[in-house]
């Protein structure tokens, strides 16, 4: 009987395949953590320049009153 030498390459294919998917998984994985700190960043950027009038942490600054925001 003769074996076919076929089912070699086709496991080396799939394990070709597998790493390109794998590779792939990684990057975009990489990307969504990339996005996801910039978000984070202008967050808590956006947070920072939202609230000029709060009142700021220092102890010897003059109280300076500070309108309520009315709540439903």
């Amino acid at each position: 009987m003769r074996t076919n030498v076929r089912p070699a390459a086709a496991v080396s294919s799939t394990r070709n395949l597998n790493i390109v998917a794998l590779a792939l998984t990684a990057a975009l994985v990489s990307l969504q953590l990339a996005g996801l700190v910039m978000l984070e960043r202008s967050h808590a950027h956006a947070m920072q320049v939202s609230f000029p009038r709060e009142r700021a942490a220092c102890a010897d600054s003059v109280a300076v009153p500070v309108s309520q925001i009315p709540c439903d």
